[in-house]
């Protein structure tokens, strides 16, 4: 204790006091550091019991921001003695640094704060059938980059310059550079399109008859729209191609459609009526047919080599594989019917018919031979 006495009194008299001064605001950014950290850590807990998803994005949000801005704060009162102490002018620096990082840690603060419910609300979406995931992803990214623009042109203010000048040269520039990245404004305005239109969303399934383009929807970019192809090689897609081609969404087909020609001999024409009705029956008591949807069975044509009919029908399912192990289990089923009749599927063949007198002549030759 006396040394520390001695010490402080030799600062009194040096006047160089306000090192302790800076010490202790040290001090205090440290504890007030760590107790902000531990207040938001429990309130995080407190918040995670309930249902409502913004309390927790906003405590997630600002636990990085608020540490930083507890120490700019920190520096800056320390600063602020340095200088009334020491008669520099470090304070004119650091109070223009001051205030462009209060504004970038806000602006960190609400980007976060959109990024953190933009996550919460696509996890709660998988629960709930009317969220869109790929619209909550298109007004979030319209959000950040508003957030973005607007701390830039702030931070400019604040820096001296004129927000006048800088729109009015952008705006001039803007006609410039709309003529250069024209391909990027139109991948842009393709991919805001498809935000508002949605022919697909992320997880689709897709494919376009114009171009060969097919697979599952992986990400929408501003840009560009990766589609993960069946052999699982990643295509890049620009956004302004989906503006000129047609599109097919087989995700949300209501059903799953079965449509199959099937040709008896002729030698089965008795069964043929018989066949059919039976057939009909099964695919109406089948569990996974739609008989909501159209159901045909019908005598189609007379074959080369078969007396054709067709089976046109609908599944509950739209799901790929379960929609292939159902088709399968109507066409064993009719398979069955048909050997049930004692018919059988025809299958290609050709009937050689001679004249009565070749036949003759053929028989009479036999015989002698014999």
């Amino acid at each position: 204790m006396e040394r520390i006495s001695q010490m402080w009194h030799e600062l009194v008299q040096n006047g160089q006091t306000w090192i302790v001064e800076i010490f202790v605001i040290v001090v205090l950014t440290l504890f007030a550091n760590y107790f902000a950290v531990k207040f938001l850590n429990h309130l995080k807990v407190q918040l995670l019991r309930t249902s409502n998803l913004w309390d927790d994005a906003l405590v997630e949000s600002a636990s990085k921001p608020l540490a930083y801005l507890i120490w700019l704060v920190g520096f800056a009162w320390a600063a602020e003695i340095v200088d009334q102490h020491s008669g520099t002018t470090i304070l004119v620096v650091v109070g223009i640094l001051r205030e462009v990082l209060v504004i970038a840690l806000l602006a960190w603060f609400i980007v976060r704060f959109i990024k953190q419910v933009e996550f919460n609300l696509i996890e709660d979406s998988k629960t709930e059938e009317h969220l869109d995931a790929t619209t909550i992803m298109a007004i979030a990214r319209l959000f950040r980059a508003a957030v973005i623009i607007t701390t830039v042109l702030v931070v400019l203010q604040s820096l001296g310059y004129s927000v006048e000048g800088v729109m009015a040269f952008g705006g001039i520039g803007g006609i410039a550079i709309g003529f250069a990245a024209k391909d990027l404004l139109a991948n842009f305005f393709g991919g805001l399109m498809i935000y508002m239109d949605r022919p697909f969303t992320h997880g689709d399934w897709i494919r376009s008859p114009d171009k060969k383009i097919e697979g599952t929807v992986e990400s929408i970019g501003w840009r560009l729209t990766c589609i993960r192809t069946f052999d699982k090689r990643p295509l890049y897609v620009p956004n302004s191609v989906f503006a000129n081609i047609a599109v097919e969404n087989p995700s949300r087909m209501t059903n799953r459609r079965i449509y199959e020609t099937i040709g008896l001999r002729y030698d089965d024409v008795a069964q043929v009526r018989s066949v059919i009705d039976d057939v009909k029956k099964m695919l109406i008591a089948h569990p996974e047919i739609d008989n909501t949807q159209t159901l045909i069975v019908n005598f189609n044509a007379f074959g080369a080599s078969s007396l054709d009919f067709f089976v046109y029908t609908f599944t509950k399912t739209t799901e790929w594989v379960y929609f292939h192990k159902i088709k399968e289990d109507v066409l064993l089923k009719i398979l069955d019917i048909i050997i049930a009749h004692g018919a059988d599927v025809a299958y290609p063949t050709s009937t050689i018919k001679t004249p009565d007198l070749l036949q003759i002549s053929q028989q009479e030759k036999s015989l002698q031979e014999s």
